[in-house]
């Protein structure tokens, strides 16, 4: 086990590694382009053409420019925004991570906790009415678009709402830290988790339905049957911990993509500056260095995800860590 672990650090590593030297020969070794003119931004001075060039090591050998980037984005962390006029992109990354870390690893734990109660429940009664109801439930929730119910949520717990004893609560848009005010924090963060939680509640709920139906079809079900074991610690014990292999996959991938940015949406709506706020804001103003930073990181960050959905597999399932 130790062994399978230690294997799959290294290719984490070994992929970390080439998504890093990928994203850079893209931003900076396209054919026909001057990198140096795409950082400085629109109608740059020769001046400021000739710093760029000279800070990021232009007029050197490709492996010494590639060189330079990784450390001022990983050792020195001076990685400069010209855009932006001298703003340092990694402290600027860092701080908004925690707002991005607090607005998904909230959502996630709603979303798992909720759809593996509806996913069991949906499975164990399987073509009733509470099946049926659940994955409508479900299916609502898939086909709500996040920016859609995020304002519908503003408009009732920050407008129209407010002042009732309901929602008088809710506090107004933005991001609290955690250390300073954690009980800000939570507050402000409430409405967006559910927001944020409802798409995948929904999605997750059928995967997991459709999982456990089906392993319950297996022969290793029918053997516990033979033994004598009772429907419900079939399910939970045998039936569930099979289940999760697909839910842990999905939730692998979802979750470092919502990490990276992909969570945008829902940051914009309730004025959360996390990293997918930062990315778009760096799009729309052409800010190469902060780009190419977080693309990096968001890159980074689903390798991390999916090593540990994959120590995960270890745990669940002991014919991988023969494999």
């Amino acid at each position: 086990m130790i062994y399978a672990i230690l294997r799959r650090f290294g290719q984490m590593l070994f992929v970390m590694f080439g998504i890093s030297v990928i994203v850079f020969l893209i931003f900076f070794a396209t054919p026909g382009s001057d990198p140096a003119a795409r950082i400085a931004g629109r109608n740059a001075s020769p001046e400021v053409l000739e710093a760029v060039r000279h800070s990021f090591g232009f007029d050197r050998p490709l492996y010494v420019q590639y060189g330079l980037m990784m450390q001022k984005l990983f050792i020195t962390g001076d990685l400069t925004s010209f855009v932006n006029r001298g703003w340092k992109v990694v402290p600027a990354v860092f701080d908004a991570i925690p707002v991005t870390l607090s607005l998904v690893f909230g959502a996630a734990i709603l979303w798992v906790v909720v759809s593996v109660i509806i996913g069991i429940v949906a499975a164990a009664t399987r073509d009733s009415w509470l099946d049926k109801l659940l994955m409508a439930l479900g299916l609502i929730g898939i086909s709500m678009p996040v920016y859609w119910l995020g304002e519908v949520m503003n408009l009732i717990t920050q407008s129209r709402y407010h002042d009732s004893w309901l929602f008088s609560w809710v506090p107004p848009l933005g991001y609290k830290p955690l250390m300073s005010d954690p009980k800000g924090w939570f507050l402000t963060l409430v409405i967006p988790w559910i927001t944020l939680a409802v798409l995948y509640i929904g999605i997750y709920g059928r995967v997991l339905r459709a999982a456990i139906i089906e392993s319950m079809q297996e022969d290793f079900i029918r053997t516990a049957r033979a033994k004598g074991l009772s429907e419900t610690r079939i399910l939970l014990r045998h039936g569930l911990r099979t289940s999760l292999i697909s839910f842990v996959t999905l939730f692998g991938l979802d979750f470092g993509a919502l990490v990276g940015g992909s969570a945008l949406l829902t940051e914009v709506v309730f004025g959360l500056n996390g990293i997918g706020k930062l990315t778009y804001d760096a799009m729309q103003n052409l800010d190469l260095p902060m780009i190419m930073t977080t693309v990096m990181y968001a890159s980074m960050f689903v390798v991390i995800a999916n090593a540990v959905v994959d120590f995960v597999y270890i745990l669940l399932d002991p014919r991988v860590r023969t494999s």
